[in-house]
């Protein structure tokens, strides 16, 4: 009987190294994934910024010449 409940304590055991170290790897994934995409985030945010400004340079340079006709 105690040689079943270490077989089965020993089972256990190993499952939750198995389950920890599959954790540490989509944790590990994840962190990548999220420092990728805080990386395009940043990158999209300066894109629109660049955008914005030459819209806004644009509607400055029309309004001039609307008011010089």
């Amino acid at each position: 009987m105690a040689s079943f409940d270490i077989d089965q304590f020993e089972r256990g055991v190993e499952h939750l190294l198995h389950l920890c170290q599959r954790l540490q790897e989509e944790n590990a994934s994840l962190r990548a994934r999220q420092e990728a995409l805080a990386a395009e985030r940043g990158d999209l945010i300066e894109k629109t910024e660049q955008a914005r400004s030459r819209v806004e340079a644009m509607l400055s340079r029309l309004r001039a010449m609307e008011e010089s006709l």
